[in-house]
């Protein structure tokens, strides 16, 4: 079951979006629960985090670094131009903040494997950046949305401990504690993530349904822009840097695809259900395009696009 549910992870995603659209009311009591299920994923994202997942960063450290930087810049700035190009305000675009401002979503880790990219340099740029979230993302919205939010950095920075950096060091600890039982469960934990993205897709979908009928068409398309200037924007970033093509597809996937749960939680935390629109859209949207990416790049052999760009590589040397 868990090896079907993360090979169809994308259309499970769509349905659970059909729910919500189709049954409005009893999807909507989902809701209030987000951060909860949001906590259960960080937690089985915790468990499966090892301390050699962090040492990248001193190998690689230009990787690393690049791609982070790619992150938390491209997502957010996007987010805030693509918004007022569509003449989002108020929640609508404090929603599209929230989502750029937010850290690489677990699933990037899984459609950079099948992309034939650097797995070890994904799983680097996800786990970093989740755990820099609770700094990054509150300034990062205070930064583009400010003069919106009804709050301020410390419920945002408390909100995302509480959700996602917290669950991860537990995940951690007991991973360390008992490795063994856990090695285990650890096939199984793509379902607990598959179960849980889609219950929040189906919830925030639910409490936004009149608001999908109005303006549904235009957010999904200013979703579907946003996530494709992060992966277009994140690969030319790691070519112009001259990191080699399997990073490349690595840090456009880790930009391009955003943990749009988190965003999700602090939406229905802190603000209007509104807010919480742009990151179900973008559950169902990444989900799609990084299959398709995923199936684009995995017919392209990473060896002979290295050979045509051998010239860029040298910023990439400290690379072992």
């Amino acid at each position: 079951m868990a090896e079907l549910a993360g090979r169809w992870f994308a259309l499970l995603v769509l349905v659970g979006a059909v729910v919500g659209v189709a049954a409005p009311g009893p999807s909507a009591t989902l809701a209030p629960h987000v951060p909860i299920l949001l906590g259960v994923i960080m937690f089985g994202m915790g468990l499966t985090l090892r301390g050699a997942d962090f040492a990248l960063v001193a190998r690689r450290p230009w990787a690393v670094l690049l791609g982070l930087a790619s992150q938390f810049l491209i997502m957010p700035l996007a987010a805030w131009g693509i918004g007022h190009l569509f003449g989002f305000e108020g929640m609508a675009l404090v929603g599209m903040i929230l989502v750029g401002a937010a850290p690489g979503g677990t699933a990037s880790n899984v459609v950079v494997y099948l992309a034939k990219g650097d797995v070890a340099l994904s799983v680097t740029l996800t786990s970093v950046a989740t755990l820099l979230a609770p700094l990054l993302t509150p300034a990062l919205v205070l930064w583009l949305a400010g003069s919106d939010l009804p709050v301020g950095f410390a419920a945002l920075f408390t909100s995302i401990l509480q959700v996602v950096l917290v669950p991860i060091l537990l995940g951690i600890a007991v991973r360390a504690v008992a490795g063994r039982a856990v090695q285990h469960l650890l096939p199984y934990l793509p379902l607990v993530s598959v179960v849980g993205v889609v219950l929040v897709v189906v919830g925030v979908v639910g409490a936004n349904q009149p608001a999908i009928a109005t303006t549904g068409v235009l957010m999904a398309l200013a979703v579907v822009l946003h996530n494709g200037a992060g992966l277009g924007l994140g690969y030319l970033a790691a070519r112009a840097a001259g990191l080699d093509e399997s990073a490349r597809r690595a840090v456009s996937v880790e930009v391009g695809m955003q943990n749009s749960g988190l965003a999700a939680s602090l939406a229905t935390t802190h603000f209007t259900p509104l807010a919480a629109l742009p990151a179900a859209l973008f559950s169902v949207w990444h989900n799609i395009s990084g299959a398709l990416m995923a199936t684009y790049w995995a017919r392209r052999p990473v060896a002979a696009d290295d050979a045509a760009s051998a010239p860029r590589r040298g910023a990439d040397a400290v690379a072992p």
